[in-house]
């Protein structure tokens, strides 16, 4: 009869901390509860957003690697033919005519550069809006926690994520010429390899 009682009481204690639970308040509460389906539902669609985006991501930086494996290996193969051209034709005719592989070189050069440049300019755009949808999920889940244990006490009129973009602009003006290098790093490379290419190529043929 005892342990009766004993579990009635404890059953009596469980449903009052229930009640006032802060979840139970927002459940009581039209304006709270609306409020946190709409935010759960905005943070349901920000991860549907980042997957997304962190897809195109893999796929951009797949595609950045296979046109840096192309450029190479067609100097390569370049290079290969040139120099087994030029131990087997000598004279001045031969150096007279170095200028033709250079501009085959170039010109090949200039069209990987400008795809492997839209490529990466596609990547940091990716990328930078992938940053922003973090940024605004992290700073909506942090308000749903707090919807959640405030209860009816959390102020409805507060915007998820206020006063928390653009932080970090003015570093990036500051640093604007190491950013870019420091972004666009393999265009940089792709430009010193073309440009590197013009002396080689007359070396390979006149010499």
């Amino acid at each position: 009869m005892a342990e009766t009682k004993n579990a009635h009481h404890h059953i009596v204690e469980i449903l009052a901390e229930l009640q006032d639970h802060p979840l139970m308040e927002i459940s009581e509460s039209p304006g709270h509860l609306l409020l946190l389906n709409l935010w759960q539902r905005e943070e349901h669609l920000f991860g549907s957003r980042i997957t997304r985006k962190q897809s195109r991501i893999d796929l951009l930086r797949s595609q950045i690697f296979n046109l840096c494996l192309y450029f190479f290996t067609f100097h390569l193969f370049f290079f290969t033919v040139l120099s087994t051209n030029s131990l087997s034709e000598t004279g001045t005719h031969s150096c007279r005519t170095w200028w033709v592989p250079m501009v085959v070189n170039l010109s090949t050069s200039i069209v990987m550069v400008f795809l492997v440049h839209v490529t990466m300019c596609r990547y940091w755009k990716a990328y930078g809006e992938l940053e922003r949808e973090r940024a605004g999920n992290r700073a909506l889940t942090r308000c749903v926690q707090e919807l959640r244990m405030k209860g009816v006490s959390f102020d409805l009129s507060k915007e998820a994520g206020g006063g928390n973009r653009m932080k970090s602009s003015s570093v990036e003006i500051r640093w604007k010429v190491l950013t870019w290098c420091s972004r666009y790093l393999v265009t940089v490379c792709f430009l010193g390899v073309m440009f590197l290419a013009i002396p080689v190529c007359r070396f390979m043929v006149c010499f």
